[in-house]
């Protein structure tokens, strides 16, 4: 079934997951007070009509925006975590590849500034520093750390890969290089 669009033109009925990723898009482009149905609706041109048909209200799409973050985040740990027969260093070095991908961090660090304002988002995006922080401590540890040495440079790792999310654009993005570097350093 299609929609008729402001231009008069047929659309494809969008599923929950297209309007999803647009206010993502939306999000990271303009920030979170541009989340808003009646921009999204002439973003996908498309009806408030198809908004609701999905969705209660707004907060019902930052609900579904927030659950869709976590999950991929929690995907992304999952792999880490299935690297188990990677070497530890290799671990390391895939969390630090992900880290300078544009499209990450701009999402990441657009759902940060979301978290501010936002309570579900915040436990969200804490309760994933904290997995992401036990990822990084274990695989540390199989690296042959002490647990009390493991922690202090998992701390170290991420607090600085938040830190780097919290300055786009205004600090020099590091290369994959740069990062392969601040990690030597924090090992010697």
């Amino acid at each position: 079934m299609t929609t008729a669009g402001s231009t008069g033109r047929k659309t494809p009925r969008l599923s929950a997951d297209d309007w999803i990723a647009a206010a993502f898009d939306l999000l990271t482009d303009e920030g979170v007070a541009a989340v808003k149905i009646v921009t999204l609706c002439k973003r996908l041109r498309v009806t408030k009509g198809s908004f609701y048909w999905h969705f209660a209200d707004i907060n019902g799409l930052f609900e579904a925006m927030s659950a869709a973050w976590t999950a991929e985040s929690d995907a992304y740990l999952r792999g880490l975590t299935e690297l188990g027969a990677a070497p530890p260093a290799e671990r390391i070095e895939q969390m630090t590849r992900r880290l300078v991908d544009h499209q990450t961090w701009a999402r990441e660090s657009a759902v940060r500034e979301w978290a501010r304002t936002h309570p579900v988002v915040a436990d969200a995006v804490a309760q994933l520093d904290n997995r992401i922080f036990e990822v990084v401590q274990q695989t540390l540890t199989e690296l042959g750390l002490t647990p009390e040495d493991a922690r202090i440079r998992a701390g170290l790792l991420v607090y600085a890969g938040i830190g780097f999310v919290e300055s786009r654009g205004s600090l020099p993005t590091p290369t994959p290089e740069d990062i392969h570097k601040m990690i030597e350093v924090i090992f010697t």
